[in-house]
Order: structure tokens, then C-alpha cells, then sequence
């Protein structure tokens, strides 16, 4: 079923079971990756602190005005029991995070992977909280494959996930949440579904950037192909094949891992997360295998035009080397009769006959005819 129709069948469970909200999930996260990615961790963007992006909280999905710090956002979201604090920080230090892991009460082992960062996509929870670890990817541009280019970029995004809150920690230089904020705030039926409609779209839209980036760089294996197989491809060079190759198991190691957490939260009952977007969750699960699929075919086919390069290059050496041969034996037929003359005996054949400097010519330049006529027939010239 389309995404039109599955948004049409959820708008009419609504009537039936309240569940019209999650319809648009689906297409919120899809429109996310639309907009413009804006960088919203420069700290001109950033009035709460250098590390602090953005703190928002909502009810029923609404954005209430700024005018409270975020201990006050907290203590009113856990007082009224409604809504929840979206909090986004970029590359925050230990110091910055401990006042905020005190306040929500994170624990120490995920608190740490989120400083830190460099982990492997992973889902844990920790009590009422939900650690969540995905690997950011992002295509880099470029004019020319060479041999040194980068292709992609990785990053880092880690979500802590409970009843009243959501804090996103990004590392890296791309992935912003900035675009996808705006698309969740456009339709506030899918914020009033709570922190997993946000982890949701989060995941959706990590996917969607590995789907854009595999497109990308089947763009780079093409030109390479066709590079290899022109008629001059044994001189292609091979480092843009490494490097294509490099690059691949660089994404690989983005995307393939997060295979597991994501089966987990489309799979395994969890407080947090409603069943209705759990299912969700399945939907992203098939695209990250798409992914998957695309980036082992990327694999395999690298490998197949190695192959191929490096049998084009054998070929070609295979010519020149019979091309040396044929002319050595051309060239060896006057080398071996001016060397037989240039030996200091007095009788010879011919050595004081008028026309034999004429005639020893002749012999040589009609052998060496024959034998560049005979290399030509056989394809060795």
C-alpha cells in the first residue's frame, strides 16, 4: 500500500480507535530530509550555552513560548504530567552534560558514550530511559574522483528517550535536527504522540541520508566502470577503485549495525514506545535493509572491476610484451649478419666480391620484410 493509503487507513482508525495522530509519522520523517540542512550548532545559534542547540518544550504537541530556563521547563512538564522537553545539544564536554544527566536522572555508562562518542549503533535502556546511538552519514561533493577524495562523512546522533523528555546529542559536522524540528512542529498531532515520535522521525530520517548516499556514490561507481572499460581503461587508475572501496566499508560500518537496534524497537514491547509507532519502526527497518542490500551490491561489483582492471593491465602487458618480442626478433636477423661480417677473417663468402654489400643487404632487409609481415598476420604488431 501506498504512503498516501496508509495515512488514509490510520486517519480512519482514528474514528475508530483515537489513533489518527501516528498517521503522518511516516510522512513527517519523510519530509524532513526535504528541507534545507541548517547547521544549528554555530554558537551564534546557540543562546542557551556553546554546546546547548535548542530547548523547547512541548504540549499536545504544541511549542509553548520560551520564558523558562530548562530546570523550570522540567519541573512544570513533571508537575502538569503532559508534554515533554526537547533538548538538543552538539559535542557537549563532561562538564556541560553532568548538571543535565543529574537533572533527568541519565545513567553514568550512557552518559559517557554520549560524551564521548565513537560507539556502534546501539539501543540499551537504563530504567525509564532509552539510549539510542545512530551513526550520521553524509555524502561529500566532489568534481573528481580521485584516489585521495573523500566520499562520505560520519557522524554521530545519541537520544535519550523518557516520559517528559528528549535529549539529542549530535556529533559530527552534519546530521542537524534543525529541518526535522521544523517539520514536526508543522504537524503537532504527531509531537502530541510523545518522545518516540520524535526518536521515530530521528531514525527515519538517519535512513533516508543512508538511501541518499548510497544513490550518490552509484553515480562514483558508474563513472568508474565505464572509466575501466574504455578502450584506454588499462590505464585508469586504481586508487579511485580503492578508494570507492574505502569509503564503501566506511559507510558499511554506519549502517550494517544498526540492524539490530532497530529490529529491537520495532519488535520488543517498551513503555515508552506505543505500539502503534513501534510498527512504525518496522517501515524504517526496511529501508536501513535496503541500504544494506545496496551497500553489499557496491561491494561485489568494486571488486568485480578491480578484477576486471587488473585483467585489462595483464592484457596489456601480455601485448607490449609480444610486440618487444616481435620486434627483437625483426632486429635480431641484421645484428646477427653484420655480426657474422664484422669478424676479422680473411676468407669469407663475399667479403671481396663487388656486389656482395648489395646483396647482404638485400638478405637482410627481405628477412626482416617476411618476419614483420608474418608478426602482423599473427596480431603480435
Amino acid at each position: 500500500m501506498s504512503m498516501a493509503g496508509n495515512l488514509r487507513k490510520v486517519g480512519t482508525l482514528r474514528k475508530v480507535s483515537g489513533l489518527r495522530r501516528v498517521g503522518g509519522l511516516r510522512k513527517v520523517a519523510r519530509l524532513a530530509r526535504r528541507g534545507t540542512r541548517v547547521d544549528l550548532s554555530h554558537p551564534a545559534r546557540s543562546p542557551l550555552g556553546s554546546s546547548v542547540v535548542n530547548c523547547v518544550t512541548y504540549r499536545e504537541g504544541v511549542r509553548e513560548p520560551q520564558g523558562h530556563d530548562l530546570v523550570e521547563s522540567v519541573k512544570r512538564v513533571r508537575k502538569s504530567g503532559d508534554g515533554f522537553v526537547w533538548l538538543g545539544l552538539h559535542e557537549p564536554t563532561e562538564e556541560e552534560f553532568a548538571d543535565i544527566a543529574d537533572l533527568f536522572g541519565l545513567h553514568p555508562l550512557a552518559v559517557e558514550d554520549a560524551v564521548h562518542a565513537h560507539q556502534r549503533p546501539k539501543v540499551e535502556r537504563y530504567d525509564q530511559t532509552l539510549f539510542a546511538v545512530f551513526k550520521t552519514v553524509c555524502y561529500v561533493e566532489h568534481g573528481e574522483l580521485t584516489a585521495t577524495s573523500e566520499v562520505v562523512d560520519t557522524g554521530e546522533i545519541m537520544v535519550f528517550v523518557g516520559r517528559e523528555f528528549v535529549i539529542t546529542v549530535r556529533h559530527g559536522r552534519h546530521g542537524s535536527l534543525g529541518p526535522l524540528r521544523e517539520e514536526l512542529e508543522a504537524s503537532p498531532e504527531q509531537l502530541a504522540q510523545g518522545p518516540a515520535a520524535v526518536l521515530h522521525a530521528i531514525a527515519d530520517q538517519v535512513v533516508d541520508d543512508y538511501l541518499a548516499s548510497t544513490d550518490a556514490i552509484q553515480s562514483d561507481i558508474d563513472q568508474v566502470e565505464t572509466d575501466v572499460f574504455a578502450p584506454d581503461g588499462a590505464r585508469a587508475d586504481p586508487g579511485r577503485i580503492y578508494q570507492l572501496k574505502r569509503e564503501l566499508l566506511e559507510l558499511k560500518r554506519a549502517v550494517v549495525p544498526l540492524g539490530r537496534p532497530l529490529q529491537v524497537l520495532a519488535t520488543q514491547p517498551m513503555r515508552i514506545i506505543a505500539p502503534e509507532i513501534q510498527a512504525y519502526f518496522r517501515d524504517v527497518d526496511d529501508h536501513l535493509k535496503r541500504a544494506t542490500e545496496q551497500i553489499a551490491a557496491f561491494d561485489e561489483l568494486l571488486n568485480s572491476i578491480l578484477q576486471a582492471h587488473l585483467a585489462q593491465v595483464t592484457v596489456a602487458q601480455n601485448e607490449d610484451m609480444r610486440k618487444i618480442t616481435a620486434w627483437a626478433a625483426v632486429i635480431a636477423v641484421p645484428t646477427m649478419v653484420c655480426g657474422m661480417y664484422g669478424m676479422n677473417f680473411d676468407h669469407m663468402p663475399e667479403l671481396h666480391w663487388r656486389f656482395g654489400y648489395p646483396l647482404v643487404m638485400s638478405v637482410i632487409v627481405t628477412a626482416c620484410v617476411a618476419l614483420y609481415r608474418g608478426f602482423r598476420r599473427s596480431g603480435w604488431l
